[in-house]
């Protein structure tokens, strides 16, 4: 198939193929609908975004049909799509609406509680489900693609912005994230080239295309290949295998938990009994992945791209187990000390495979080559920091092994610093997750009452385990890789872990909540002989100790 500039040109080509293309709970639609239905919106829209006004249309929707028919509209009228979340709430989603500059907002009945008593002057409200928009696109039901746009030259360029979406930092407020036609049109086509996308595949797309994932990794690909695609509402680990075999689904993504929560289902004799080839995704962690492929017969594909663009990572035929891969063509990818930007030493690992030395390889990932990030939309400090000393730095931790090899190690945001030694929750975590008990496990700090850091672990257990401290004890003292300073001093124990709207851990929420938190907690005090049970008196004492270093404050960073 020729190869498109941009993500218009590939929703023209639907045009005229009756293949299936969208299916959803409630509707199915063939590609050649799906075009017309994105040019009969891509009319309106035209229609209604007042002359000057920045092309931006705001989408808050679940996983509905309307979603991907409207960032195909968007396409095809040169506009561009914020995705909005719709976990967030008041002043903080309305921010998001207005920062972006949209005039335009697309949601739907169930989410319009949200918006109750929001000030957002100038929007116009679409409520899809209703008889009012079913009127409002009426008149434009025999647009055809390529008839409406926005650009003056009358035909839509690579260059220009198709989504702003916001990226999950854990501090300050959700930068908007430029991505360009040219920009997914080449992730998708890239993607088809390496994952072999069929024109008779079909992607399940279950993660919230809010997210860069679902449509960059998902939808995009999809599109690129002439695949069809499947939608489920919202993510749901036990309607996952039956949609998978309904829609006969051969390809989805997956972030954060997704890939826990579905371990996480009761064990069916026939789970490998479906049509999935690929699972391509981020931090389901080796253990979990290998666990998935055995039980479902389905190969996990581990990933990394950052997710402005700036950054990726190929897993090739060769790729070590625990590795993500080597750097994309293109890329300069190295691992560096973050202060200093010196670059760190290759990894060292002991017979066993486990890594000895990563106090001096870890580092955060930068490209010093040119890289696609397209910037921040009207932040131009954030996007200066990202670019600062004319590298691309992906705030994330990384390790190189001798081959070239890297290997993830979690979030600059998830270091932690005890007694001097810097330390990255995803290593600890990696040990962690071997214990057959549990089904979940995060790694965050918690201040010192002192100085630095102590490590504080969050699991959730396997349905019918329950948490023995003696058990714990044992599993961490036959870790040959597990240093002292990784012991977690508090462990709090959850029925469920907390997670954002896009499966990700909320880490941010467990650190500010810390050892002070309505779960049991267990914790190893100094000088003591293995955990027993956090008490009151416990957490009196500490408050105190915390009080005379001047650190009670840094107990809700």
């Amino acid at each position: 198939m020729e190869s498109a500039g941009t993500v218009a040109e590939l929703v023209q080509r639907q045009w005229g193929d009756h293949r299936p293309g969208l299916r959803s709970e409630d509707l199915d639609l063939s590609h050649h609908l799906v075009a017309a239905g994105a040019a009969a919106r891509a009319a309106l829209l035209v229609e209604l975004l007042p002359r000057g006004a920045e092309p931006h249309v705001a989408v808050l929707l679940d996983n509905t049909p309307e979603f991907p028919l409207w960032l195909s509209a968007a396409a095809l009228a040169g506009a561009a799509v914020a995705g909005i979340n719709p976990t967030r709430r008041g002043a903080e989603l309305a921010r998001d609406i207005l920062h972006t500059a949209c005039r335009v907002l697309v949601t739907e009945r169930a989410h319009l509680p949200l918006l109750d008593g929001l000030d957002l002057p100038g929007v116009r409200i679409l409520v899809t489900d209703t008889e009012a928009y079913a009127r409002l696109l009426a008149p434009y039901a025999d647009a055809k693609p390529g008839e409406a746009t926005l650009a003056r030259s009358g035909s839509v360029g690579p260059s220009a912005r198709l989504l702003l979406y916001f990226t999950s930092g854990s501090t300050g407020a959700p930068k908007a994230a430029i991505c360009t036609q040219g920009r997914l049109a080449a992730a998708g086509q890239s993607l088809v080239a390496h994952f072999g996308v069929r024109r008779d595949d079909v992607h399940y797309i279950c993660m919230p295309m809010f997210h860069g994932n679902a449509v960059i990794a998902d939808w995009a690909p999809a599109l690129a290949g002439g695949a069809g695609i499947a939608l489920r509402r919202r993510f749901s680990a036990s309607r996952f295998l039956d949609d998978v075999r309904e829609y006969g689904a051969t390809y989805f993504t997956y972030v954060g938990r997704a890939v826990q929560y579905l371990l996480a289902t009761p064990e069916r004799p026939d789970d490998r009994d479906n049509p999935l080839r690929t699972g391509f995704g981020t931090e389901a962690g080796a253990v979990d992945a290998a666990r998935f492929t055995e039980r479902f017969g389905v190969r996990l594909v581990e990933g990394y791209g950052s997710s402005e663009g700036g950054a990726a990572i190929q897993r090739t035929a060769d790729t070590p187990p625990g590795a993500i891969g080597r750097a994309a063509p293109g890329d300069d990818l190295a691992v560096v000390d973050p202060e200093t930007g010196r670059e760190r030493p290759s990894a060292v690992f002991d017979a066993d495979g486990k890594l000895v030395n990563g106090t001096e390889a870890i580092g955060e990932l930068v490209n010093r080559g040119p890289n696609p990030f397209e910037g921040y939309w009207r932040n131009e400090s954030a996007e200066a920091d990202r670019r600062r000393g004319g590298w691309y730095w992906t705030g994330d931790l990384f390790f190189r092994d001798t081959d070239g090899f890297l290997h993830f190690a979690g979030r600059t945001d998830d270091r932690l610093r005890v007694d001097s030694e810097n330390l990255a929750a995803a290593m600890i975590e990696s040990i962690l997750a071997r214990w057959q008990d549990a089904a979940g496990v995060a790694v965050y700090a918690v201040p010192d009452p002192v100085a630095g850091d102590q490590v504080m672990a969050t699991l959730a257990m396997r349905e019918g385990a329950a948490f023995s401290a003696a058990a714990f004890g044992r599993f961490l003292g036959a870790q040959a890789d597990m240093g002292t300073k990784m012991t977690p001093r508090f462990v709090r124990v959850v029925p469920r872990m907390p997670v954002t709207a896009t499966n990700k851990v909320h880490r941010v929420a467990l650190r500010r909540e810390g050892f002070r938190c309505p779960d049991p907690v267990w914790w190893a005090p100094p000088g003591e002989a293995g955990y027993r049970p956090l008490t009151g008196d416990d957490v009196a004492r500490l408050l105190a100790e915390y009080r005379v270093h001047g650190r009670e404050a840094d107990l809700t960073r």
